[in-house]
């Protein structure tokens, strides 16, 4: 017996950890998929990627980094450009904000793919958040920065970008705004990736969700 809970407590160690409220065994390099609102920047980019067939709709991407005792969360944001933040003090903050968090991860035939995309993903951390959303390699945006974790295992596809809004037909009025103060060309139809986008991947499947 004492063999037994000596193994399991060794396995989540290792793999995981377990999100108590949800019963959602985190493991190494599952994908968060934050639920969109309504307002400013969430909104904006719901109105202009959300799949038409789909009732939910996501405006951030970020990825779990298991390493033996410790949990971190890699991503890009806004506010502090691509960074490494401990998982525990993220989910605390997001609940605080009242974020839905969607946890996703690699089917089994892709985990390998962890290998290198993590590693990857360490190597872009440190740098600015890209506003313009046209991809470089000096900045990077949310998808763009997971994106190109899993590039060398074409996990997730690069599309047309559209900043269009579907209600109207015409540019969405908060991108034109946000280009505007840029002095910058909007990148219709360049490639690039976003959460909604990525969430489609066969690649990857829904384990669970946090509220």
């Amino acid at each position: 017996m004492k063999k037994r809970i000596f193994g399991i407590i060794t396995t989540t160690l290792l793999y995981g950890c377990t999100i108590n409220q949800s019963n959602i065994d985190i493991k190494n390099g599952d994908f968060i998929f934050i639920e969109a609102e309504t307002k400013k920047l969430s909104g904006a980019i719901s109105r202009v990627t959300k799949n038409e067939k789909s009732i939910i709709s996501f405006d951030h991407i970020a990825m779990i980094e298991t390493d033996g005792e410790n949990h971190f969360v890699l991503e890009a944001t806004t506010g502090k450009g691509s960074h490494r933040e401990n998982l525990k003090t993220y989910l605390k903050r997001h609940k605080k904000e009242n974020r839905i968090l969607h946890i996703y991860r690699l089917k089994k035939e892709y985990l390998p793919c962890l290998d290198d995309a993590i590693p990857t993903a360490k190597t872009m951390l440190g740098k600015p958040y890209n506003y313009t959303y046209t991809p470089n390699e000096n900045e990077y945006y949310c998808s763009d920065f997971i994106e190109r974790a899993f590039r060398n295992c074409s996990i997730f596809d690069l599309q047309p970008m559209t900043f269009i809004n579907p209600e109207t037909g015409k540019t969405d009025e908060y991108w034109l705004q946000h280009y505007q103060q840029l002095n910058a060309k909007i990148p219709e139809g360049e490639l690039g990736c976003n959460p909604n986008g990525m969430s489609k991947s066969d690649k990857i499947y829904k384990i669970g969700t946090l509220k």
